[in-house]
């Protein structure tokens, strides 16, 4: 089932990424007066109009419950559903759709993991993997696991400003009986891409189960959950052109079969009497209750989107705009830049001396300029960094150099409101 038009792939075949950015209505619009440039796609992302359209047409015509009715409406939810499944899981390159869980996005996919496999698995001096640059999302969860099971937390330290892990560290912290390993593919902070594969295949060859926190690749870049060899993966849609409150959960399924369900309720049941209930296999195990049937439409018209543009070009595009972002901004005199200066995801956090993150972002709204100030959800890696907060421009295959140039110069005239010299 496709969502896109002809003209989206004659379009994405030329990759015209100033026609492709008309497919954003939201973006024809001034903020503050000027026209709007949102450079907040790692918080999340815009919707084209084939998400909007495949929402619409899902609510106008086949609006019904899935799996439970023989009617002709609830056929055609039933059968969008389940084409979304299928659609997601060649997104991945997964071995079969029954390794596709829909969550209602990361959080939930690693809660999952956390709360079904760690709970069936973990133990009391049993070892979990962190890094020092994860998001909350994947921070909290295993803490909340390792208070119920008596485990323990590890972290791989990140070096300077540069965030890039400590591999030798890695090693040596695996070799200590870690049982699982949950690692960022792309912080979101620092704009680092982990060798995730390479972390995967030392994790199994250590008797690990592997975690990959992908919300911040899965709407930039190929992912091929084979070639990467982890047992899960999880991304949300909305960071990838798809609708909020919807993502997937990708395990492996002799993984799967073995473990016992997340919640309980409609569905994810075989059989129930009054005092015993069997449980469905997966993936359904795993999705209690009415799910987001409209959800999955738009998720899959978001996939069908991207990779109508291809995902090759979108990271090479996403990965150009944040390395002459980078470069550009290194000119400022007082600016301090987080992460490498190339070979990064399409993001740049920097802080300007003497000015507050938060002010920062505030004056940037002022000229129609989105951006993101805060810990971003990485408070501990704001606290290794030594600072409370960064600002934070984030960009997608509809943001342009010239934008980017626009940013260079409103941080030029912030730099001249606080009184400081600009220094370029």
């Amino acid at each position: 089932m496709s969502f896109l038009s002809k003209t989206h792939f004659l379009r994405a075949r030329n990759v015209g990424w100033d026609l492709i950015r008309s497919d954003f209505p939201i973006l024809d619009q001034t903020v503050n007066g000027e026209p709007l440039i949102y450079f907040d796609n790692a918080a999340t992302s815009q919707k084209p109009n084939a998400v909007i359209n495949a929402l619409r047409n899902y609510y106008e015509k086949d609006n019904a419950n899935v799996h439970r009715g023989i009617h002709e409406l609830s056929n055609r939810a039933t059968a969008a559903y389940e084409g979304g499944r299928q659609r997601a899981a060649k997104y991945l390159n997964a071995a079969s759709s029954s390794e596709i869980i829909f969550t209602r996005g990361t959080t939930e996919g690693i809660n999952l993991v956390a709360s079904s496999w760690g709970g069936a698995n973990l133990k009391a001096g049993d070892k979990v993997l962190l890094t020092e640059m994860e998001h909350h999302s994947n921070i909290v969860p295993w803490q909340m696991l390792c208070e119920r099971t008596g485990a323990e937390l590890l972290y791989v330290p990140v070096v300077g400003d540069s965030g890039q892990l400590d591999l030798e560290a890695y090693d040596r912290l695996l070799g200590q009986g870690v049982k699982l390993v949950s690692v960022t593919h792309i912080s979101n902070t620092l704009g680092v891409i982990n060798p995730v594969a390479e972390l995967c295949g030392k994790a199994r060859a250590a008797g690990a189960v592997t975690v990959i926190d992908a919300a911040q690749s899965a709407g930039h870049l190929k992912l091929d959950v084979q070639a990467l060899g982890c047992d899960f993966l999880a991304f949300s849609g909305h960071k990838m052109c798809g609708p909020t409150g919807i993502g997937v959960l990708y395990g492996r399924l002799p993984l799967l079969e073995s473990l016992p369900p997340y919640q309980g309720g409609g569905e994810m049941i075989q059989t129930v009497d009054f005092f015993k209930t069997t449980y469905a296999k997966p993936p359904h195990r795993f999705e209690a209750g009415t799910p987001d049937i409209a959800g999955v439409v738009g998720l899959h018209a978001a996939m069908d989107y991207l990779d109508g543009i291809g995902r090759k070009a979108i990271f090479e595009h996403d990965q150009d705009l944040a390395v002459y972002a980078y470069a550009q901004l290194s000119n400022i005199q007082g600016i301090r830049l987080f992460g490498p200066p190339s070979g990064r995801g399409g993001l740049v956090s920097f802080l300007l001396e003497e000015v507050h993150a938060h002010d920062l972002v505030t004056f940037a709204d002022q000229k129609g300029i989105a951006l993101r100030g805060g810990h971003h959800c990485n408070q501990p890696l704001m606290k290794k960094l030594g600072v409370p907060s960064t600002a934070r421009a984030s960009f997608y295959f509809y943001n342009t150099r010239e934008e980017v140039d626009q940013l260079l110069d409103v941080l030029i005239e912030i730099r001249r409101f606080f009184g400081s010299n600009p220094g370029i």
